[in-house]
């Protein structure tokens, strides 16, 4: 498989700090944020990796990460001329895909790597969500699930959630999913919404659930980088302690 890191956006969300940086170089805990998905993707055995950002930002990211040998990985860059969501940005990485399963993951994104259930990665028809029972599922694509833990539809930052589950920014999808995106119309936000990439696959019944039991936060507001940022330091801390 090959993996795609999803690290564009404006972050505004963390105004005044994104004003001069990308959130994803903003540290949490003691490295950039960046560092934290691809220690996912590496987690899961992914070592050939897609960096996708906006253009105003992509030297810094090169700057800071190189060709990735250091960290044991192998980078490509794409520039997401536009904001327009997270499937458009997906959309950037078929070339480099070359026919493989994509792991998708956002760049903002942390999570107990330790604790990431391995999934089977056979059966290239299907696609893979990491679902997260949540307090504010109103922040969060949420899923709606049945009685035997089958996923039944995403609804996308819903005023009235239906399940306290919500979808985190880790995804994995099969070679097709780029004939889908080109399909896409913008929602009402202007966005290719990854949201209806799922429900596609919901609806065919080409997607399996994977229920996360260790820490996830996506670090896009000042309270979850915070949040994040905490739990890394106390799992930093308990490692010294052992």
């Amino acid at each position: 498989m090959r993996g795609v890191i999803l690290a564009g956006g404006t972050g505004s969300r963390l105004h005044p700090c994104t004003h001069v940086t990308n959130k994803h170089l903003l540290p949490v805990y003691d490295k950039p944020m960046i560092f934290h998905p691809i220690e996912t993707l590496k987690t899961l055995g992914v070592t050939d990796i897609l960096i996708v950002t906006g253009g105003n930002s992509i030297g810094d990211f090169m700057q800071l990460l190189g060709s990735g040998e250091n960290l044991g990985v192998k980078f490509t860059y794409k520039i997401q001329d536009k904001p327009m969501g997270i499937a458009h940005a997906l959309l950037l990485a078929e070339d480099f895909s070359k026919g493989d399963k994509v792991v998708v993951v956002l760049g903002d994104n942390v999570f107990d790597n330790a604790k990431i259930p391995t999934f089977s990665a056979a059966d290239n028809d299907k696609a893979v969500i990491f679902m997260k029972e949540v307090d504010d599922p109103e922040r969060f694509g949420v899923a709606t699930v049945d009685e035997v833990g089958q996923v039944l539809g995403i609804e996308e930052k819903p005023k009235q959630p239906k399940s306290n589950y919500a979808v985190t920014g880790l995804y994995v999808y099969p070679p097709d999913v780029y004939e889908f995106i080109r399909t896409l119309a913008p929602s009402a936000r202007g966005e290719l919404e990854i949201t209806d990439v799922n429900n596609f696959y919901i609806k065919n019944g080409r997607m399996c659930a994977v229920k996360l039991d260790g820490f996830w936060s996506d670090a896009g507001t000042f309270p979850s980088l915070m949040r994040a940022s905490n739990f890394l330091w106390s799992k930093a801390e308990d490692a010294r302690n052992s």
